[in-house]
């Protein structure tokens, strides 16, 4: 296996376009790094320059110690697996399996051997006479997966792989994709739209936006510290309520926001950098919303609301309220017999050192508190 280091990568179709604006990033050997990201943000393109299907108008590509940048696909050591299975349809999966070795002059025993090693390791013994008109959407997956193993790369390319999939067969295959990660020990780099694909895969993940790298780390930091309010938008199902306000307090421990027509509340981050009366945006994931006591005396971090609707999913329920003379429309999680009914008013607590706090330019303040204490 090996590394991917990517130095200045740059790609633009046309002048003055650019699709990937200098990207820096290395990937560890036997790491499993998805770049996750909207439609159009330069993911799948980044990972064609890598598998040499593109040419990159800037930077340099290095795979292993070898510079690849000007390398012809075959020699990068590498195989992608599409979106589409891209396979024979005139032949077995035995001999879609088989096709890569034997062009390459591989003796037919080698060939049988890796051949059914690869089958295992993908459960698809039963189906190796069958030809992919008979297969199923994952089992034409597996194949493509397998040929990919055949070819025994130094670092895998996936490109949307489970797009095509319904989302109970994306499921399987996300458990099935992590455990041959491990089987193999293999540098892997994946691209999705999905975040949960993303995120329950990842080693480390990439969140692209305008052909930028917005911010690279482990799934759980990026959900708990974000960079900036894109990546914060961007992570998490149901998405993280944004409160735009303006600064009352600017301190070292914790920074007081007025949200007009709702609240003021505090938040734990380092604020020093801002000035009181800027405008800055007060973000709480639905899972750190919770529901006080409306007769309290202590109306810190509270908000008044009217429960809009309540989603039942199994666990939990997903409650949507409404607050402020201006509709604003929030989202909490709620256990799923613990739901206040549709149209009654409700208080909603916030917990101060969950929240994430966002300057104008949509920058994320340091956070003083990662336990939710203040």
């Amino acid at each position: 296996m090996a590394s991917v280091s990517l130095q200045r990568v740059a790609k633009q179709f046309q002048p003055g376009q650019p699709v990937l604006a200098g990207v820096d990033l290395h990937i560890a050997d036997g790491e499993f790094v998805v770049f996750v990201g909207p439609s159009g943000s330069g993911k799948s393109t980044l990972l064609r320059l890598i598998a040499g299907l593109e040419e990159a108008s800037g930077g340099e590509i290095f795979i292993g110690d070898k510079r690849a940048t000007e390398l012809p696909p075959a020699q990068r050591g590498v195989a992608m697996v599409f979106q589409s299975y891209a396979l024979y349809p005139h032949m077995s999966v035995h001999d879609n399996l088989a096709f890569a070795p034997r062009m390459a002059g591989m003796g037919k025993a080698e060939v049988t051997q890796r051949v059914n090693r690869a089958a295992r390791l993908l459960q698809i013994e039963p189906l190796l006479q069958r030809k992919p008109a008979a297969l199923s959407g994952g089992q034409r997956q597996r194949v493509a997966i397998g040929r990919a193993i055949m070819r025994e790369p130094r670092v895998f390319l996936f490109d949307e792989p489970l797009s095509n999939l319904d989302a109970a067969l994306r499921q399987t295959l996300r458990v099935e994709l992590a455990a041959l990660h491990r089987q193999l020990g293999a540098t892997m780099v994946y691209v999705t739209h999905d975040q949960v694909e993303a995120m329950t895969l990842a080693d480390r993940m990439a969140v692209f936006d305008g052909g930028v790298v917005q911010q690279v780390g482990r799934p759980a930091d990026l959900y708990r510290s974000p960079c900036n309010l894109f990546v914060a938008g961007f992570l998490g199902t149901p998405k993280i309520n944004l409160l735009p306000g303006r600064l009352l307090r600017a301190g070292a421990e914790l920074a007081e926001v007025e949200v007009p027509g709702l609240a003021h509340l505090r938040v734990a981050v380092d604020a020093r950098r801002l000035s009181v009366g800027d405008a800055v945006t007060v973000g709480v994931r639905p899972e750190h919303l919770e529901l006080a006591d409306a007769q309290s005396a202590d109306s810190a971090n509270r908000i008044p609301a009217r429960v809009a609707l309540a989603e039942y999913l199994g666990d939990h329920q997903l409650l949507h309220v409404v607050a402020g003379p201006e509709g604003t429309r929030l989202a909490l999680k709620r256990p799923p017999l613990d739901v206040p009914p549709v149209g009654s008013a409700v208080m909603l607590q916030v917990t101060a050192g969950h929240g994430l706090l966002f300057d104008a330019a949509g920058r994320a303040l340091p956070r003083t508190s990662e336990d939710g204490a203040l």
